[in-house]
């Protein structure tokens, strides 16, 4: 439990973040993660295939040849982990993926005649479920099929990486996937506490996930990532000391530390987790300031929200030069790409749009077999959508926003446009959360942390969204 009486009091700095447990206490609230803006939510029905496919159209006419992003989803799993709130199938019976690759490849030959000739893929990512459910043979089929289907820049330009489950993959495997064309790997750790692990039925002892590193390392892949999550069931800050002091002597080239959701009523395996269990929100505070001091303090440089770096990671690269983008995978290094998703509930972002696949194998097979991409819902961003999705784009990625940038981009005076917004920002702004002149918002170490909170002033359908009072919660904690 808490080793600090007082957690109100905590105050941890570092040049690139500040924790302020006061601040961060009286500012905690539910909000979008701005993977995307409008976010997920917002989507409709009445956009379809049509729709999709004018986006496209409207890139070959502009004859673009800006890079391309490639997402796939591999939605299976072999056991349920009680924290997951992702979009997948626990199933022993492997057969369901080789209905499921059939179909998926296609949706690629489709995908891949629509891009035909418009621009090169320069960033890979598979996620799920469980990527490495898939057979070795299965997943050198599948690569060897979207190389048939899509043009890709050479390795040493490309980022081509996939979330691995460390319990799925023996050494050899992880030189196969390096053979196969992937040179980043995330493996998903979240805690290797034993206790912490049998809680939310997760066991992975620390020799098995260090092996996987040391393969990957052995097999050349260029950077190894880890997850960890604070809050889950029997953490304490004695046992999160031991987990950091771990994931540090592991020396993994990124870090994500995602804060623990807690929404059963969203995600029923959520329920098998005991609220007693759960630490305390003040424990929670405790937690995140000392894997911010300890991570920090090993030499890693704070990204944004729940994302950490080596200073000479192309993530941190890519920040300092101003290239960092948000999109459904988290922070990326690939700034003004269109992002083609492929699979069961994937998302695509394409010119001016956003497009989700069918949630359901069913759903998605039915699609497909009609001779159609599986799109079930979208949007068609507006020129407003647009200018307030550059607004957060910069300010989750760099922490700041060029006002007069902005004003060359767009024809509006943004002290005139976004008057209401500039009102709000006030209240952070005493707080020492940033800082505004007529040339810059800039957000202060102090408010990186709080940088959703910032972002939401932004969003236009929040402000509509709290005019209905029976609208039921749907997003994490900002912190």
């Amino acid at each position: 439990m808490s080793t600090s009486p007082n957690h109100a009091g905590i105050v941890t700095a570092f040049p690139s973040v500040e924790f302020d447990a006061a601040i961060i206490g009286k500012l905690s609230q539910s909000g979008p993660r701005y993977t995307s803006y409008p976010t997920a939510d917002r989507f409709s029905t009445d956009f379809d295939y049509g729709q999709f496919l004018e986006a496209v159209a409207g890139l070959r006419m502009r004859r673009s040849q800006r890079p391309l992003s490639l997402y796939i989803h591999i939605p299976f799993c072999d056991t349920v982990c009680y924290y997951c709130g992702c979009n997948k199938i626990v199933t022993k019976d492997h057969g369901k993926a080789a209905t499921y690759l059939g179909y998926l490849k296609q949706e690629l030959d489709m995908q891949g005649r629509l891009f035909a000739g418009i621009g090169k893929i320069e960033q890979l990512h598979f996620g799920g479920g469980t990527p490495t459910y898939l057979s070795d043979r299965q997943m050198g089929d599948l690569m060897a099929h979207l190389r048939e289907n899509f043009d890709f820049a050479p390795d040493a330009v490309g980022e081509y990486s996939i979330e691995i489950d460390p319990r799925t993959v023996s050494a050899e495997r992880v030189h196969s996937l390096r053979a196969q064309g992937f040179n980043r790997l995330s493996l998903g750790v979240q805690d290797f506490d034993p206790d912490v692990q049998k809680a939310v039925n997760r066991i992975q002892p620390e020799a098995e996930t260090r092996a996987v590193i040391d393969a990957a390392r052995a097999a050349g892949f260029r950077s190894v990532s880890i997850d960890l999550i604070y809050g889950l069931p029997k953490q304490s800050v004695a046992s999160m000391e031991r987990t950091l002091a771990k994931v540090v002597d592991a020396s993994p080239d990124r870090i994500a530390l995602y804060n623990y959701a807690h929404l059963p009523h969203l995600f029923k395996p959520q329920r098998r987790i005991l609220d007693a269990d759960l630490p305390s929100a003040a424990v929670k505070l405790e937690l995140l300031a000392l894997c911010i001091e300890r991570l920090c303090a090993a030499g890693y440089v704070y990204i944004g929200m729940d994302h950490f770096a080596k200073p000479d990671d192309e993530l941190a690269v890519a920040q300092r030069q101003g290239r960092l983008q948000r999109n459904f995978q988290g922070y990326s290094t690939r700034a003004e790409t269109d992002l083609i998703a492929c699979g069961v509930s994937a998302i695509s972002a394409v010119g001016a749009t956003y497009s989700q696949n069918e949630k359901t194998l069913d759903a998605y097979y039915e699609k497909l077999d009609g001779g159609v991409l599986p799109v079930t819902r979208g949007i068609k961003l507006d020129t407003d959508d647009l200018l307030r999705r550059i607004v957060i784009q910069k300010l989750m990625c760099n922490f700041e926003l060029s006002i007069s940038s902005l004003e060359q981009a767009y024809p509006i005076r943004f002290p005139l446009y976004f008057a209401a917004e500039l009102e709000k920002l006030k209240a952070f702004e005493e707080d020492g959360l940033l800082t505004v002149d007529p040339h810059w918002i800039s957000v202060t170490p102090k408010g990186r942390l709080l940088i959703r909170n910032i972002c939401m002033v932004f969003d236009r359908y929040l402000t509509l969204a709290r005019a209905d009072a029976a609208q039921p919660l749907r997003y994490s904690k900002t912190i």
